[in-house]
C-alpha cells in the first residue's frame, strides 16, 4: 500500500513528533516551512479556545510561506489527540479538528473508531501510536490509517521493544503507513529506519534543544550536554513508562537510581494536567540526544538531517 498523498513530497521523510508543553506553534510551523511534518499536541494550546486559534494560524502562515516560495512549499501539519479516557478535552479538540480539516491527526493512549471515523469524514488520516504488535492489530482495525511504532529509546512515553523486532512483527501482516520512533537524531538512522521497513521516521527530541522550543534555556543545554547515558527510563512520572534527563530527576528531589514504580490506572490527562511536574520540571528526552551539539533554529536542524541523509544514501549507493 502507497504512503498517502499527504506524506509524499516532504523534504525529507520525517514526521516531527509532538512533544507536550515542548511543541510550541512557532516550532510547528518552522518544521513545516522546512519540509517535515510538524506536530503538536491539541493539549499545547491552551485554554481550550485558544486551539481553534492555534489551527488559524497555522494554515495562514503555511498559505503565505506557499505563496512566497512556491519551489519550497511547506509539509502538512499534524496534531496530536490523547484519547485517554482522562483527557476531558478530547470531545472539544476533536471537533475543533473537524472544523479546520486538521490533515493528519496523531492518536495515542487509546485507539477509537469514533474518533477516526470522525477524522475520515472531511478526508483526513490517522496515525495511531503503538508500542508493541497487539496494540498495531488493535489500532487498525479501529480504522487507523498508518502506524507509530514507538520503540525503545524513544523520548516521553516509550515503548521496549528493539526497533528491528517491533517492525520486523508489524510488517508481517500491515503493508500500509508505518513511522519508526526511537532515538532517530541523524540522518543516518533515517535511513537505517526505511532500511527496516518503516516508510517515515519520527523525530521528538533533535527538536528540543531549538530556538523555537517551548522549552527553558536549562532544559536545552542538558539536551545539548547529555548523551543515553543519562536518561532513565520510569513509569512513576506519569503512570506510563517514559525516557526522562537524569539530572531534571535529580533537580527534582527524586533518586534516579531508585524510582518507585507507579499505578498505571492513577493515569491523569485532564485538561493536559497530567502530575504537574511531568514535562514542566521533570524532561523528557530520548537516547539520541548525543547528536544535538547546540541550540539553533529548527530549519537548520532539518538541514542537518538532510545532508546526512543524502551522505548515508551516497555511502551505501541507494
Amino acid at each position: 500500500m502507497p504512503v498517502p498523498a499527504i506524506l509524499q513530497g516532504l523534504r525529507l521523510p520525517v514526521v516531527c513528533s509532538p512533544m507536550f508543553i515542548v511543541s510550541s506553534l512557532e516550532l510547528v510551523i518552522a518544521q513545516c516551512k522546512a519540509g517535515v511534518v510538524g506536530s503538536f499536541p491539541s493539549l499545547n494550546a491552551r485554554p481550550e479556545a485558544a486551539f481553534g486559534e492555534w489551527l488559524t494560524r497555522i494554515a495562514a502562515e503555511l498559505a503565505e510561506h506557499d505563496r512566497l516560495h512556491p519551489d519550497q512549499p511547506s509539509a502538512p501539519f499534524a496534531v496530536n489527540l490523547i484519547a485517554h479516557r482522562s483527557n476531558v478535552r478530547l470531545d472539544h479538540d476533536l471537533a475543533v479538528c473537524v472544523e479546520h480539516k486538521v490533515p493528519i491527526v496523531i492518536t495515542s493512549l487509546g485507539a477509537r473508531e469514533d474518533v477516526n471515523q470522525a477524522i475520515h469524514s472531511y478526508g483526513g488520516i490517522v496515525l495511531h501510536d503503538v508500542i508493541n504488535n497487539k496494540f498495531a492489530r488493535k489500532a487498525i482495525e479501529k480504522g487507523a490509517d498508518g502506524l507509530i511504532a514507538v520503540a525503545a529509546g524513544a523520548g516521553g512515553h516509550t515503548g521496549a521493544q528493539s526497533p528491528f523486532a517491533l517492525i520486523q512483527e508489524i510488517r508481517e501482516w500491515f503493508d500500509g503507513p508505518l513511522l519508526l520512533s526511537g532515538a532517530i537524531a541523524n540522518g543516518n538512522a533515517i535511513l537505517a529506519a526505511q532500511a527496516a521497513g518503516a516508510d517515515l521516521a519520527y523525530i521528538g527530541s533533535a527538536f528540543i534543544a531549538t530556538e523555537e522550543a517551548n522549552a527553558a534555556p536549562a532544559y536545552k543545554q542538558m539536551v545539548v550536554d547529555s548523551g543515553a547515558s543519562q536518561i532513565v527510563l520510569t513509569n512513576f512520572i506519569t503512570g506510563v513508562h517514559g525516557n526522562y534527563l537524569r539530572d531534571s530527576l535529580v533537580n527534582g528531589g527524586l533518586d534516579p537510581d531508585n524510582m518507585a514504580i507507579a499505578d498505571p490506572s492513577k493515569m491523569d490527562f485532564s485538561a493536559g494536567s497530567s502530575r504537574p511536574k511531568a514535562w514542566k520540571d521533570i524532561w523528557g528526552a530520548g537516547q539520541g540526544i548525543g547528536a544535538v551539539k547546540q541550540v539553533i533554529p529548527a530549519a537548520q536542524v532539518v538541514a542537518r538531517l538532510q545532508d546526512e541523509y543524502r551522505a548515508a544514501r551516497q555511502r551505501l549507493g541507494c
